[in-house]
């Protein structure tokens, strides 16, 4: 038994260094976290059952709830969760470096032996996990859908792991904003400008320019299909990327694969999904925005002090 007790031990204090435990013990016992968790599941359920309840409303009288109702009902709240992970990220994650900086704390964290990346790290991965709990917790609410049918297992296995990425690019994003900047207030204003950019900028911006393509194309005779290359722009926005989960018919009609010369049907399909090419970008986005972090978390003497 002592033997075994030793072993757990030992790979618990590899995997959990002390950063990492004193955050997981903050933040769990906290009053907060528990009506924060309290919260986000009677926002999911009241939406759920409120989308349940209109639907079966509006469905003249039907007493049977068809799949592929049950498949809308699981889109709606599946975009409403990562409506609230977008929500909420980002301020889990934007204060944890500066925080500690306002608190006068920061200088005596980085005189222990913990390495700038264990601290970086651990900082996001405490901060993630309690997201990480809350959309664990909302497994009950999408079992409604399953009492319908219309959705797999592995569909939402897969929005799940897709939800769990998010969390992991906006609070990288989050993260390298605490540490480049000194206030916390700014460093949560620009964490959210940056996320409100990539959901509703980048739709916005794939909208304008496919706007102005078409006039140009439709009045120098071109295809529709010659400026697919716009669907790049929807790569980034995780709510479009989230719906080509559901649809990959979605990435043919972004690209304009849908459309061939002469405005005939094109049967050709896209290289990657777009939910592949956010994957691709975010995860170089990811690690560029970790490293940068552990590289500025500490303060650097500029040339003259070294001189000196």
């Amino acid at each position: 038994m002592k033997g075994t007790n030793g072993c757990a031990d030992k790979w618990r204090s590899r995997l959990i260094n002390p950063v990492l435990g004193k955050e997981f013990t903050l933040r769990m016992r906290t009053v907060r976290s528990m009506w924060a968790l309290f919260f986000y599941l009677l926002a999911i359920g009241l939406l759920a059952l409120g989308y349940l309840y209109v639907t079966r409303m509006s469905s003249s009288g039907a007493n049977a709830f068809n799949p592929d109702e049950s498949r809308i009902m699981f889109i709606f709240i599946s975009f409403v969760q990562l409506g609230l992970i977008a929500f909420m990220a980002p301020g889990l994650t934007a204060g944890v470096i500066s925080g500690e900086r306002e608190k006068q704390t920061l200088n005596l964290l980085l005189t222990t032996q913990q390495s700038s990346a264990s601290i970086v790290i651990s900082k996001l991965v405490s901060s993630l996990s309690f997201m990480a709990l809350i959309t664990l917790a909302t497994m009950p609410v999408y079992s409604i859908v399953f009492l319908f049918g219309g959705i797999s297992p592995g569909q939402l296995g897969m929005v799940f792991l897709f939800y769990w990425f998010t969390m992991l690019a906006l609070g990288s994003f989050g993260i390298l904003f605490s540490t480049l900047f000194k206030r916390t207030m700014l460093a949560v204003i620009v964490a959210y400008g940056i996320t409100l950019f990539l959901f509703g900028g980048t739709a916005f911006l794939y909208l304008i320019v496919s706007q102005i393509m078409e006039e140009m194309t439709r009045s120098s005779g071109g295809a529709p299909g010659d400026f697919g290359w716009i669907g790049h722009l929807l790569a980034l926005n995780p709510g479009a990327a989230l719906y080509s989960l559901f649809d990959p018919e979605m990435t043919r009609w972004v690209f304009r694969m849908n459309m061939g010369s002469g405005g005939s049907l094109s049967t050709g399909q896209p290289a990657l999904q777009l939910w592949q090419e956010f994957l691709i970008i975010y995860s170089i986005l990811i690690i560029a925005a970790v490293l940068t972090a552990i590289r500025s978390v500490r303060p650097r003497l500029n040339k003259k002090s070294k001189r000196a």
